[in-house]
């Protein structure tokens, strides 16, 4: 009895471990999706609720002119929407020297001008004849409490679909994945109505193709597959994309379509035919409300092997900007924005709503359908 209640509970254990290891990065990405990059570059997610110590890049100083006491000059703000909240701790006009000055002090510039930087990030900068040459940088050090933002999701979301931004490869992911699945799992349920329930010669070795078919790994067919579509005159596109997505995924769907539809009780099947049903009516009206659980497990896992795929993507639809998936342009992004990870965050994340909305809807179906469709 204590034996069993302690395998419960490493059991129990284990799963809350696993757990924990999958949702600790998706809790540190969704973090970093709501800071500024300021903040991002300042300290890792796990402090984004701490008060930040930030050196914000050095800044012109170029603001409205004034004209007061008789002297002339220019006045501003340092602060950004994202770091209205900041506080001044150390300034300074030179990078050897980037914390020289308190926040309030007033320093004397070359040509008799004065700047003056105040902690909450205003700043005047005067001379007693109008400004010219160029203007002055500053050296900011200052605290940054804690702030989360929107800005980068509304950036990813709502970003012009029909530049090559993020939107573009979003609307591009849905492109290539919806189709990518339907037509495989359509083509896949016919095979396998059709080797279970018609007299279709050569059944058997037919059914050992399809099973040979999975030793094929996908990296070794993706040249010659590449060559044929531009024989045939397909060449990179989204057709070409789906051919290829259709044809890696159609043997699993054969193999584990045919296995729940060989379970059937055949005196259903038999009875139909006998009144006049034709294969057409035996199939939808028949066969596919009982194997619903498992086409609906093998279209979830389809949905996200075309969701989250970037080799056969970056094959078959092209390399060109607004060609490219989601996972591509994020590959993509990480040399050419590295330091923008706030926004990188923001786009993984909303590349991630989709099939995790997909694999909650059809969870049971999956587990289910598939043990249903492979073990027995």
């Amino acid at each position: 009895m204590i034996a069993a209640r302690l395998r419960h509970l490493a059991l129990h254990l284990t799963a809350l471990a696993l757990m924990a290891l999958w949702l600790l990065p998706v809790a540190g990405l969704v973090t970093t999706s709501l800071r500024s990059a300021d903040q991002a570059a300042a300290s890792g997610w796990w402090r984004a609720f701490d008060v930040q110590q930030v050196h914000l890049p050095a800044q012109r100083l170029r603001g409205a002119s004034v004209l007061r006491d008789g002297w002339h000059g220019t006045e501003g703000v340092l602060f950004d929407d994202a770091t209205a909240r900041a506080q001044v701790l150390r300034w300074g006009t030179s990078s050897r020297a980037p914390q020289a000055y308190p926040p309030g002090a007033t320093v004397a510039l070359e040509g008799g001008a004065r700047l003056q930087v105040r902690a909450d990030g205003g700043w005047r900068l005067s001379a007693p004849a109008p400004l010219t040459g160029p203007e002055p940088r500053v050296f900011v050090t200052a605290t940054l409490p804690p702030a989360f933002t929107l800005q980068n999701l509304r950036q990813v979301v709502f970003q012009p679909l029909a530049g090559p931004g993020l939107g573009r490869a979003l609307a591009n992911t849905a492109l290539v994945a919806i189709p990518a699945t339907v037509i495989p799992l359509t083509l896949a349920t016919l095979a396998a109505y059709a080797l279970v329930f018609m007299a279709v010669p050569g059944r058997a070795v037919i059914g050992a193709a399809v099973a040979g078919l999975m030793a094929v790994p996908l990296q070794v067919a993706l040249v010659p597959l590449l060559q044929l579509h531009n024989q045939l005159g397909i060449g990179k596109g989204l057709v070409g994309v789906w051919l290829a997505h259709t044809g890696f995924g159609l043997p699993l769907a054969i193999l584990v379509l045919r296995s729940a539809m060989a379970r059937l009780p055949s005196e259903v099947i038999d009875a139909a035919r006998l009144d006049g049903a034709r294969d057409w009516q035996i199939l939808t009206r028949i066969v596919l409300p009982m194997v619903f659980p498992t086409l609906a497990g093998l279209a979830a896992l389809q949905f996200l092997w075309t969701w989250n795929d970037v080799l056969v993507a970056l094959v078959f639809l092209g390399s060109g900007p607004d060609q490219q998936v989601m996972t591509a342009t994020l590959l993509n992004r990480m040399g050419t924005h590295g330091g923008q990870w706030p926004l990188l965050a923001a786009a993984a994340v909303v590349s991630m709503v989709v099939p995790l909305a997909v694999f909650a809807g059809l969870q049971r179906y999956l587990t289910r359908g598939l043990a249903a469709g492979v073990l027995n």
